[in-house]
């Protein structure tokens, strides 16, 4: 049997009987068993519940759209079962309450939960290298990271240890690792999804999305999580396309925005310009427009989301003081401050530290206006600038990451190089659209590397965004690629 259906592929084995949902969770739960050591891609499994999932859509007590589909999840999402630790020794033993609204969809479309996933600290990073339970590793080379920071979700998928998965998107956090690990990685709108029960880093730019082997897989999960939510204020109380409907439709005049600001990136492997030059040489063969458009506050959209984002983060996890709950030192302390600062020093790793400081600055006063206000002020250009974009043009076109997935260590001691790797897909989040990665080709190295190719829609426009995607992918082979694990 293959360690690699597609989440359509098990749904319609299982449908047609061809393979029981117990058989698929097995042979799944056996190949995280087998796997898993050289990967790194999950923090906990959750075995016995996930068979007792399994059994239950065999025996017809359990049905929808995922019926009996093998699904991991990021461990920054709050699930009854099992711990939610967002990869932090702050919240190594956290047990939640309660479950995400997302979590519930999936259950209620009889999706089977495997376990949680690892990720960079509170998903603060572009590698899965600040996780506090250890690195991911790329299932193509693991000697490479898988991006981040849903590294964990992106490289469970690629290795075959899931047949879908599910990250949050901050700044790039699912498009940048599922260009490294060569699947399909969806940011939805911000509202599209239900917040409730994601574990915040900076709420104004946090979105839940699927990853997936195909843009079809990707529409079939966006479809079961998305719709309003009351208990999460910022959820958009729209109705939910059916994505699949339309997806094998090409667009007929599709009509591609080509930024200039992207093209003039500095630090653009060869490689990457290669494989997305290409990329809009077949989108014309396919009948596509390209079409220039001008996005020129995307030069400020780095130093603005390392503003906000921060401030945003500094806020959040100011909570997490050893005493309302997260960690709490054992060491002797002589008074509350002193309990406070301990227990954070030793809770939080240095990349969330070197946040919360970037954000508490940047927020204090005589600095607020000169770097938040101002920050946001970049947002509102930004936010405007798509707009405009988008009266001229269906989509956006742009690579996703500027390079492949890099040597793990290779930056960790130069944070800018590290932020850089995000820089085609923080604007996205800053302004609130839509966003996918899908592969677009490999290096010609001896282990190749998968590359990104990203397409930004206007607010909303998923329904359009997944057909143009579909478009490019149905014309090609590269999303039919498996990584060979030794």
């Amino acid at each position: 049997m293959s360690n690699y259906y597609t989440i359509i592929g098990a749904r319609n084995a299982i449908r047609q009987k061809k393979i029981s949902a117990v058989e698929l969770t097995r042979q799944t739960l056996g190949r995280i068993e087998s796997t898993d050591k050289q990967v790194r891609a999950y923090n906990s499994t959750c075995a016995d519940r996930a068979l007792e999932q399994a059994k239950a859509v065999d025996e017809g007590r359990r049905a929808g759209e995922l019926a009996g589909v093998p699904i991991a999840i990021k461990d920054n999402l709050c699930t009854t079962f099992g711990t939610t630790t967002c990869s932090s020794r702050m919240l190594k033993n956290f047990h939640s309450p309660y479950d995400a609204t997302v979590i519930q969809k999936l259950e209620s479309a009889g999706a089977v939960i495997l376990g949680k996933t690892n990720m960079d600290e509170f998903a603060m990073g572009s590698s899965t290298e600040n996780s506090a339970f250890g690195t991911t590793r790329n299932p193509w080379n693991v000697d490479c990271v898988p991006g981040g920071s849903s590294g964990g979700s992106a490289a469970a998928l690629a290795a075959g240890m899931c047949c879908g998965s599910i990250g949050s998107d901050t700044g790039g956090s699912i498009r940048q690792p599922a260009a490294l690990c060569g699947v399909v990685g969806l940011k939805p709108t911000y509202g599209r999804i239900s917040r409730y029960g994601l574990v915040a880093f900076a709420s104004s730019l946090d979105q839940i999305g699927p990853f997936g082997w195909t843009v079809s897989d990707a529409a079939l999960l966006l479809k079961v999580m998305s719709g309003h939510d009351p208990k999460d204020s910022t959820s958009v109380p729209l109705p939910v396309p059916d994505y699949l409907a339309q997806i094998d439709q090409p667009i007929k005049g599709l009509r591609i925005g080509i930024a200039k600001e992207f093209e003039l990136t500095a630090g653009m492997d060869p490689r990457v310009k290669s494989a997305v030059d290409e990329a809009m040489k077949l989108y014309q063969r396919l009948g596509a427009e390209l079409v220039p458009v001008s996005l020129p506050h995307t030069e400020y959209g780095i130093a603005a989301y390392y503003v906000i984002a921060p401030c945003e983060a500094s806020s959040n996890l100011a909570r997490y003081d050893g005493i309302h709950y997260g960690h709490r030192t054992d060491k002797p302390v002589n008074d509350i401050i002193d309990l406070v600062s301990q227990s954070r020093a030793e809770g939080f790793g240095d990349e969330v530290k070197r946040r919360i400081m970037i954000g508490t600055y940047a927020l204090s006063s005589g600095y607020y206006d000169a770097y938040y206000v101002r920050a946001l002020k970049v947002r509102t250009l930004i936010k405007r600038d798509f707009d405009e974009a988008f009266k001229k043009c269906d989509v956006i076109l742009s690579a996703t990451a500027p390079t492949p997935a890099f040597t793990a260590g290779e930056k960790t001691a130069d944070p800018l190089q590290m932020y850089l790797c995000d820089v085609f897909t923080v604007t996205c989040n800053i302004a609130g659209i839509a966003g996918i990665s899908l592969p677009c080709g490999f290096t010609a190295d001896p282990k190749p590397l998968p590359i990104g190719l990203q397409l930004l829609g206007p607010t909303f426009g998923e329904e359009m965004l997944l057909r143009a995607a579909r478009m490019y992918e149905s014309a090609t082979d590269w999303h039919q690629r498996r990584p060979v694990l030794g």
